[in-house]
């Protein structure tokens, strides 16, 4: 006689310690105690969901209630993190069970048209229908070999201070910069608080964090959050400075920023996991393959309501186009839908005339941030033209002025 499969549960307060030593477990010992006291401010017991076998804890997934910038907007976005199946219980469906039921549970809600992750490997989430919107790239490069343009008397001055001591100014760059740049989230005390949070047992040996801060001509314009660590061998400093957000809402900002990055003293390599792929700073430094720049997944985006979604995006060109959607665990989100819009306003509503595209809504959640090209899409045979010349005519409405980026991993 073969026991029942695990149901699934909302999260209590009792269940807590549980949770963190199963993700402890799952994730290799990232959720330490330190971490985990940070981890609980955010917690969501109603969204979060568990699976016990025999009382024993055996699965988890949760999400956050934020919002995220996307094309000429924000919209509210159920942002899925803390996912994982105990060893003992994999290949039993409880990963396919768990997450098409919070599928089920935030479009049943009807106030997120998409949830978004970042995956631990990439290969999971597209059977459930996540695609890759906000690819990144990471830079480790040797900073003895960079240089950047000479400095200028608009570039202001930089001071360097703790971050809990000049959060609010960190707080207001980085809500004047994150209207333009799809794919950040919105940060309430909450969220700055976590970002800000520095367990000792995160650092790797290094420091903890610092902020440098730019003032421009009106006030603080950019900020940079980093640590360093201290090496040497017999040729001296070999130290290191690793990144983990730059903000500036000016380029003279920008550049005073990472000018101080890359020269910091005793260190002579610099880390950063969060580039965008339109980042400023390849194209600033006198050698760009000294960056050593490399392409990553970064923000997964899941498209949960097909015509909400598609209407609270803005569009860079005007668009009149009828999309076939195909949808395996929300079928609500099938069928052929009719998106107009520009860069104003759009509206999606069904449709029965003729297809002008098809795709399923994986690929749907790569289009959506604006960073897949609509034709580069096509090529991999996951767009289909059913009337020739829509996809020439409606790629570039899908595109934005900014690449989308993943800076700030939940």
């Amino acid at each position: 006689m073969t026991n029942p499969p695990p149901d699934f549960t909302t999260a209590r307060p009792e269940d807590l310690d549980d949770l963190h030593d199963l993700l402890n477990g799952l994730f290799l010992g990232g959720f330490d105690a330190e971490s985990w006291t940070i981890e609980r401010t955010l917690l969501e017991p109603e969204r979060t969901l568990l699976a016990r076998d025999g009382g024993e804890l055996v699965a988890s997934a949760t999400a956050y209630t934020r919002d995220l910038t996307v094309p000429g907007a924000r919209v509210p976005a159920a942002h899925v993190s803390m996912v994982g199946v105990a060893p003992t219980h994999r290949r039993q469906g409880l990963l396919t069970r768990m997450m098409g039921r919070q599928l089920r549970e935030v479009r049943d809600a009807g106030r997120e048209p998409v949830a978004v992750l970042w995956a631990s490997e990439g290969r999971i989430y597209p059977r459930f229908g996540y695609g890759l919107a906000a690819p990144r790239l990471t830079v480790d490069c040797e900073t003895t070999e960079l240089r950047l343009p000479d400095p200028t008397p608009a570039e202001g001055r930089l001071r360097v201070a703790r971050p809990a001591a000049c959060r609010a100014d960190l707080e207001r760059v980085y809500d004047r910069v994150r209207p333009e740049r799809p794919g950040w989230s919105g940060r309430d005390e909450r969220w700055w608080g976590y970002v800000l949070g520095d367990p000792a047992s995160q650092r790797g040996g290094a420091t903890e964090l610092r902020a440098v801060l730019h003032h421009g001509p009106d006030g603080v314009d950019g900020y940079a959050l980093f640590r360093t660590r201290s090496e040497w061998n017999e040729a001296g400093p070999q130290g290191q400075v690793t990144v983990h957000e730059v903000v500036a809402a000016t380029p003279a900002g920008y550049r005073a920023l990472w000018r101080m990055l890359l020269s910091v003293d005793l260190t002579r390599r610099l880390t950063w996991r969060g580039a965008a792929l339109d980042e400023p700073l390849l194209r600033l430094v006198n050698e760009p393959r000294r960056l050593g720049a490399r392409l990553v997944d970064g923000l997964w985006l899941r498209v949960v309501d097909v015509p909400a979604a598609l209407a609270a995006r803005r569009y860079a060109t005007a668009v009149d186009v009828v999309l076939d959607i195909t949808d395996d665990l929300l079928p609500e989100n099938t069928g052929r839908w009719r998106l107009t819009g520009g860069p104003d306003d759009a509206t999606c509503v069904p449709t029965d005339a003729p297809a002008d595209l098809a795709c399923d809504v994986r690929s749907l959640g790569e289009l959506y941030l604006g960073g897949t090209g609509l034709v580069a899409l096509a090529a991999t045979g996951r767009v289909e033209e059913r009337r020739p010349g829509a996809l020439a005519a409606a790629g570039p409405a899908f595109g934005w002025h900014r690449a989308p980026a993943g800076m700030e991993i939940f």
